[in-house]
Order: C-alpha cells, then structure tokens, then sequence
C-alpha cells in the first residue's frame, strides 16, 4: 500500500511513468512523482503555517502549487514563460519583480533548460529576501562537472547527451558552486536520510535509477 503526501490518495501502487518506464512513480490523483512527493513532505514538515509570507513558485507543478495555496498565510505568486501555466508571465533571466520581494522562492527542474543557468540565479538571488531562503532543485547526476556544449542543438543530440531533448546540460556535483557563484549561501539537506524506510517506501520517494544526489534538497539563503 502506498499513501501520496500531498494529496493523501491511496493504493497499491502509483502509476508507472517515463520513457524507461519507472514503476512505481507517479500519483493517478494529482500527479506527484516521487521528487514532488520527496519535496511535499519536506514543506509539510518545515513551512510555518502562521508567519505571513510571500512566495513565487516558478513554472508550477500543479500538485506542489495545490498543497501551497493551502497555507493560508501564504501569499502566493506563481510564474512561468508561458502564461498559460502560470499566474504571471515571467523570464526567469530578467523578471518584472521588483528586488528583495519574495520571503521564499521553489523553482523545480528548471534551471536544466536554460542556457545562462547563472543570470537565471542571480535573477532568483535578486528577488529574494534577505535571510529568506529557496528551493533549487535540479536533476544531478552521479559526477563531479556540469557536462554543457552549446553545440549540441538537435534534439535528438540533447536527449543522446542531456537525457531529455529540451535539457541543455547535465548538472555534477558542483551545481552548488554555481548557486554560491550567483550570491546565495547553500546548504544541502539530506532530509530523506532522515525518515525511516518504512516511511520511504510508504510515499514511494526514490526515483529509480536516479543519484542519491537527486534526492537531496538545495536549500538556498541570501
């Protein structure tokens, strides 16, 4: 039996889901695969649901976006490239927000898309508040470098190389160095090491194949 913690849905299994399909992977009720049901719990056990606050959600999970609009003390903002998707029309490389804006800012498996991946987080680093903190999580794999060349441009190259035909890099271990390099201060919080398997294999968090790395969370100050 498995239990999604966002949407609290319950059943046998999730639904297998990608292009080496994973088993046990995504929510039929709202969709959470395991890095947003790794992250939900996450927020439910750390958001203050008291303190006023103003939080920018950037290119929105629907199921992320569900369970913060939950907290009544939060004003949210989400934003996107494609104002289809969000509620407010934004480049992460130069938005309309005015600086020091947001007291918390969760930006998920974007960051891999853009190709000046650096003024994309210093526009992060700009909008945020002092001693506020974000989210930046991205697919790391299993290496010490960022792999990029920006020669590879079909997308059949970029799949070949990237994984995915709209990535333009493949993040190492230092995907942190290039957050400290946009001005934050980063801490890696291996909140998974810290739940019992029991509770693991309940929400289903680990994604098949996939670095310990990845389950890390990158949780960024200013």
């Amino acid at each position: 039996m498995v239990n999604c913690p966002i949407c609290d849905w319950k059943g046998d299994k999730f639904l297998p889901y990608g292009k080496i399909k994973r088993e046990n992977a995504v929510c039929p009720e709202c969709g959470a695969k395991e890095r947003h049901r790794l992250l939900g719990l996450y927020l439910k056990k750390t958001l203050d649901d008291k303190e006023p606050m103003k939080l920018l959600h950037f290119s929105p999970e629907k199921c992320l976006a569900n369970l913060l609009k939950s907290y009544k003390n939060i004003d949210y903002i989400s934003a996107d490239l494609n104002p289809e998707r969000a509620m407010t029309k934004q480049d992460i490389t130069h938005m309309d927000f005015e600086n020091n804006l947001f007291d918390m800012i969760l930006c998920v498996d974007v960051l891999e898309h853009i190709p000046d991946d650096l003024k994309a987080m210093r526009e992060l680093h700009r909008v945020l508040k002092p001693r506020k903190y974000a989210i930046l999580q991205v697919p790391i794999h299993d290496a010490d470098k960022t792999f990029e060349d920006f020669s590879i441009t079909s997308p059949e190259d970029k799949e070949k190389y990237f994984y995915q035909k709209d990535h333009v890099r493949v993040y190492g271990r230092d995907y942190r160095d290039r957050l400290r390099k946009a001005g934050f201060n980063v801490k890696v919080d291996r909140f998974i090491d810290s739940l019992e398997e029991e509770e693991i294999e309940k929400f289903a968090l680990i994604m098949q194949g996939a670095s310990k790395e990845r389950h890390y969370i990158n949780l960024c100050t200013k």
